[in-house]
């Protein structure tokens, strides 16, 4: 019988921020479509769990403890794929922290953490993967920007400004880096069924907020983490070839309005 090969068989990709949410959700996907795969993560004990399980599963599967803020901590991640797989073919940057807040409540260390993280950690990650993909030639970037980095939302004085660094990340570095092949896009998440929107039922006034959020959604309802991973997937892959500079909105219509 013939097995077909899935989208990234053979590709050497890294996910950051992978043991929860999407970015567990992408790295479960990965896995299936045949990448060998670095992840990382802060979070030691459930990047442990999340290795141990894609392992189960047959994976090829490298995990790295980090803080991608830290510039040794981001090398270190890309130099695993490099020297457990002899270079990088995908990043997908997706480490961050999402803190709610309007400006008369935000404090100047709530703006700088997100920055340290979302901002200052992507543009690390970005910066060593595409130092490792132009010893290849080639290369995928997949940043994870939100509808909050291309459209204004209450409450995101902190988060949502750090979002649109991702986007404008990608797009800068697509037009610098196409001539070198390597690819650069973003996708921009609506509200997403992650462990904080899971917990939102069990909290104050949650129920409520959950059920007006489901509704700013035309398609009726917020999004499942698996579905980011299908377009994140898609843009990592070869089927996505001629597809650069894009923030591809996979949002139930949310931006559509």
């Amino acid at each position: 019988m013939n097995v077909r090969p899935g989208r990234l068989d053979g590709k050497a990709c890294l996910i950051t921020g992978g043991a929860r949410g999407i970015g567990e959700a992408t790295a479960r996907r990965f896995v299936r479509e045949g990448a060998r795969l670095v992840v990382s993560d802060i979070d030691a004990e459930a990047l442990a769990e999340l290795g141990k399980a894609l392992e189960a599963e047959g994976g090829d599967i490298r995990t790295v403890v980090g803080d991608v803020s830290r510039p040794g901590d981001a090398r270190r991640m890309v130099a695993a794929a490099v020297d457990a797989y002899g270079g990088l073919d995908v990043l997908v940057a997706n480490a961050g922290v999402i803190p709610l807040h309007e400006i008369t409540e935000a404090t100047a260390d709530d703006w700088d953490r997100v920055m340290s993280v979302d901002g200052r950690g992507m543009f690390l990650t970005c910066k060593y993967a595409i130092e490792a993909m132009l010893v290849g030639g080639r290369g995928a970037l997949v940043l994870l920007s939100s509808i909050s980095g291309l459209a204004g939302q209450r409450g995101q004085s902190t988060y949502g400004p750090a979002k649109f660094v991702a986007s404008g990340l990608t797009m800068h570095l697509a037009v610098e880096w196409a001539d070198r092949g390597i690819r650069v896009n973003a996708v921009a998440p609506g509200t997403v069924r992650t462990d904080r929107v899971r917990r939102l039922p069990d909290e104050p006034g949650g129920p409520e907020y959950l059920a007006a959020i489901e509704r700013r959604h035309p398609l009726g309802r917020i999004g499942e983490p698996e579905e980011v991973a299908a377009a994140i997937c898609f843009l990592a892959s070869d089927e996505a070839s001629f597809i650069t500079g894009t923030v591809l909105p996979v949002d139930g219509g949310y931006l559509a309005q």
